[in-house]
């Protein structure tokens, strides 16, 4: 669903912006194949996004999706990134995330200091061996 409301956004995007002809790009079989016909929609819940979707085409001139590989997605990434950062006339957009990167490993954050003044991992490599 997260797929579909993504590419529903970008293309409602593009309709505002008087685009009339558009390549989407994305890493989400499903959807793509799905959207272009060659797979049938099953799930009850991503019928309304299909049509959304369908409906939304016959707006432009010219539609294609295209699937990228997700090995290869790093500009699809960066225009959901970029997408993902305008805003749209109703308001309907999504804050980018701010993600931190630490220096050490997560468990290094929450574990405190044993008690022995050992590594908290020192009695299950010990068992173990």
């Amino acid at each position: 669903m997260a797929e579909y409301e993504a590419c529903i956004l970008g293309l409602r995007l593009a309709i505002d912006m008087g685009v009339q002809e558009i390549l989407v790009l994305g890493d989400s079989d499903l959807l793509v194949h799905q959207i272009q016909g060659e797979w049938e929609t099953r799930d009850l819940k991503l019928i309304p996004y299909r049509q959304c979707l369908h409906d939304l085409c016959q707006r432009f001139r010219s539609v294609e999706f295209r699937h990228i590989p997700r090995i290869h997605n790093e500009v699809v990434d960066a225009l959901a990134t970029l997408a993902s950062m305008l805003h749209h006339l109703d308001k309907t957009y999504i804050d980018p995330l701010h993600i931190q990167v630490r220096d050490q490993h997560a468990y290094c954050n929450v574990v405190k200091e044993e008690l022995d003044g050992e590594p908290w991992f020192h009695d299950i490599k010990n068992t173990s061996s």
